[in-house]
């Protein structure tokens, strides 16, 4: 599998400190060894529109899409309670 970021994801990306980029790029290597790790606790978040959740924090979550073999991240934001 490979990653891509929509210019959208990027622009958020970059509103977040250092300390959370990094672990989201570690907890992207866990998705592209296995999407059922359980640190990711990924699911479907929109079943219809085939987006994917991933837990970065506790606090941040990131969106994606799976196609073709690419995880396409669209999104990434604090998470609402």
């Amino acid at each position: 599998m490979k990653t891509r970021t929509t210019p959208h994801f990027d622009r958020a990306f970059l509103k977040f400190s250092a300390q959370v980029r990094r672990i989201y790029n570690k907890q992207v290597s866990f998705l592209m060894i296995d999407i059922r790790h359980p640190s990711l606790r990924a699911k479907k978040y929109d079943e219809a529109a085939g987006i994917w959740q991933m837990r970065v924090t506790s606090n941040v979550r990131a969106y994606f899409l799976i196609r073709g073999g690419v995880y396409i991240f669209l999104d990434i934001e604090k998470h609402r309670d």
